[in-house]
């Protein structure tokens, strides 16, 4: 599980769905419940995104007004969206989601890509509108808190698929994430699901993957992350829709 938060926090910063990885190793590896699964890889992802968002914040892409904006509008839709997967949670089953989820996944890479293939090449920094970005920012919240994966591995597909440059995407969606993984935490600790000593054997090399992933994501070039965005999701899809 240490190793799979490395390569989890590596993804995170790179490409955004990285987190994911931690509820999927906590499905395979352990015998926890779905609350504990989604409590546990709920605690890692808050010291994950504070890095993240720390890093993007350094690197510029969060001190542009229209990033600045989606990812505040983003985490704000958090407090009503993490509180109502975590209610949700109760009801649904592993196997249920994780169908629902992984269609959901590969549909968002197939939208990814036809967007990428069809959008001529614009290098402006466009920014969907508010009511747009709430939608979204609710769905997203609603769905990681539900089973405790990180937002950005909804959020930043879709808001690439809606012209968010790569770079503008990930730092927007590490601010979510801090606020899902921080609400969402409080919620799932309320009623005592969390392993907090796998949460910290997970979380330490996180974050360390973390770091490294910011320095990857400077250095690839836009389309070489866009179609490892692809990739990844399609080939974390089928996993989904089978574990569950």
């Amino acid at each position: 599980m240490a190793v799979l938060g490395f390569v989890a926090g590596v993804g995170v910063t790179a490409l955004g769905p990285g987190g994911v990885l931690v509820t999927i190793g906590l499905f395979a590896f352990t015998n926890l419940s779905p609350a504990q699964i989604a409590g546990t890889a709920m605690v890692t992802n808050i010291t994950t995104g504070v890095l993240a968002a720390a890093a993007y914040t350094r690197s510029g892409q969060l001190r542009d007004r229209s990033t600045r904006r989606t990812a505040l509008i983003l985490a704000a839709t958090a407090v009503i969206g993490a509180p109502l997967g975590v209610v949700i949670n109760k009801g649904v089953s592993s196997q249920a989601f994780g169908i629902l989820l992984g269609a959901f996944v590969a549909a968002v890479a197939a939208l990814v890509w036809y967007r990428d293939r069809h959008s001529p090449v614009d290098t402006s920094h466009r920014h969907p509108s508010p009511i747009t970005v709430v939608a979204l920012g609710f769905g997203v919240a609603t769905a990681s808190g539900l089973v405790g994966v990180g937002g950005p591995v909804l959020a930043v597909p879709l808001l690439i698929a809606l012209d968010v440059p790569v770079l503008s995407a990930i730092a927007a969606a590490q601010v979510q994430s801090v606020a899902i993984a921080g609400i969402g935490t409080l919620g799932y600790f309320a009623v005592g699901v969390i392993d907090w000593r796998l949460a910290a054997v997970i979380a330490i090399p996180e974050l360390a993957g973390a770091l490294l992933g910011w320095i990857v994501a400077r250095a690839l070039p836009i389309r070489t992350l866009k179609y490892t965005l692809v990739v990844s999701l399609l080939g974390l899809a089928p996993y989904l829709i089978f574990h569950g």
